[in-house]
């Protein structure tokens, strides 16, 4: 995620890291290079020398103090305003109502339907009872789309295949959701390949028959400076209320999440990457410029671990930890959670000072297939007894896993040094050990 912005940027700061001082030079040619790597973010030239221009007022108004550097003077400023210009702090989302009405819009290949999934399974999370709407009646696949995401998510979809007004089908699906007492709507409309009067009157009549609490416009994160122009369109017509940038674990230059809030003053609501639908993430605009800098998002890891972890479980695992009784069927459970946390490399780039160590590594969402291939091949004897595993069985489990002997000895071993660990982890005290019991208490 905007892995070329971190690296322009950090190149940036080496221009001021190391000085003793901050000079009107010094900050001048660190400020030249931070407005060119916005630009080359697809960041619109105005924004960007708006945005320099008050870094640069504040470093010379700043008095560095012995404690701070001035590089660390510096990223501290270019943070606090990157986070301001994606809108400050994160927006509140509305789904009060009876139903409360989402509508979802967007031009076609910008993640609607999905986003429209994954918002369902984010509010059913949240103990609220959605229905999906399919209003979108000019692509073939869109209702059988959403009926798909629907069933995978455990979600009522609504739609009527026969039915060609989509404000008909919003305004029955309302009344709909009302006969089964669903409290959230969540209408997923038709996409165009490029605006048209067409489309524009369509969802906008579609607004004016459901009064919805939110207007989510979707943006492919992709496409930039694009996107923004779009926004800004849209938001002329509709008067969206937050925008979603989706498909953030492309090849994003960062423009539109930079742009969009400076410029249609709509904050940024919702975040999706990839095509799992529990890759939701509410927008924190201190936190994305964490990430942008390199500094990582520890609040966010431990967000999504406290969403998986379940704490009547943690403490089963913590007991069974202290008796030095953890075997591999545990482990296989909490491979399981992690998996459920979303994409490996974006959980890793989360600890501060991975992301860059990591970026031309490829670390695949199936890294940890081979390792429950190993274990799926044990009797459950064996997994819940590891100390019985004598060669013999290691081959058999090798043989049975399509694994080298060498690979599962190396597992067999890493498990072992983990158990180590773990019986250190034994001394400190009860319900503080790191991403065990401890982390499922709030």
């Amino acid at each position: 995620m905007f892995e070329s912005l971190s690296e322009r940027l950090e190149s940036a700061f080496k221009q001021i890291k190391g000085e003793g001082r901050i000079t009107e030079l010094n900050v001048a040619a660190t400020v030249k290079d931070i407005r060119r790597a916005l630009v080359d973010a697809d960041v619109n030239y105005k924004i960007a020398k708006e945005f320099t221009d008050k870094i640069k007022d504040k470093a010379m108004g700043e008095k560095v103090l012995t404690a701070v550097s001035p590089g660390q003077l510096m990223v501290k400023i270019v943070k606090d305003e990157l986070a301001e210009l994606m809108g400050g702090t994160e927006s509140e989302f509305n789904a009060k109502g009876n139903p409360a009405v989402i509508l979802i819009a967007g031009l076609q290949g910008s993640g609607k339907t999905t986003f429209s999934g994954k918002l369902a399974n984010y509010l059913k999370s949240k103990k609220f009872s959605p229905l999906l709407v399919a209003a979108d009646i000019y692509r073939p696949a869109a209702i059988d789309q959403l009926k798909v995401l629907g069933g995978q998510v455990g979600v009522e979809v609504y739609s009527e295949p026969e039915n060609k007004d989509a404000v008909s089908i919003a305004r029955n699906a309302v009344a709909q959701a009302r006969t089964l007492n669903k409290n959230v709507v969540i209408i997923d409309t038709a996409g165009r390949l490029a605006i048209d009067e067409v489309m524009m009157t369509e969802v906008s009549n579609v607004k004016s028959a459901v009064n919805p609490q939110e207007i989510l416009f979707v943006v492919d994160s992709m496409t930039g400076q694009d996107a923004v122009n779009t926004a800004k369109t849209f938001n002329e017509r509709l008067d969206f209320t937050g925008v979603v940038l989706t498909k953030l674990d492309g090849d994003t230059r960062g423009g539109a999440a930079l742009s969009i809030k400076y410029t249609v003053n709509k904050p940024i609501k919702f975040i999706s990457s990839g095509e799992k639908l529990d890759t939701l993430d509410v927008f924190y605009p201190e936190r994305m410029a964490q990430r942008i800098l390199g500094m990582g998002d520890i609040t966010t890891l431990v967000e999504r671990a406290q969403a998986q972890f379940d704490e009547a479980e943690a403490k089963k695992l913590e007991k069974k930890i202290r008796k030095n009784q953890f075997d591999f069927e545990d482990f296989k459970q909490q491979l399981e959670q992690i998996k459920k946390m979303g994409n490996i490399k974006d959980l890793l780039g989360m600890i501060p000072g991975v992301g860059k160590a990591i970026k031309d590594i490829d670390i695949s969402d199936d890294a940890f297939k081979g390792i429950e291939a190993m274990i799926n091949s044990m009797t459950p004897f064996e997994r819940a007894n590891p100390d019985v595993i004598d060669g013999s069985r290691r081959k058999r489990i090798a043989n049975g896993s399509g694994k080298e002997l060498t690979e599962v000895n190396a597992f067999m071993k890493q498990f072992e040094q983990m158990k180590d660990m773990m019986k250190m982890m034994n001394k400190m005290p009860m319900g503080r050990m790191p991403g065990m019991g401890g982390l499922g208490r709030r």
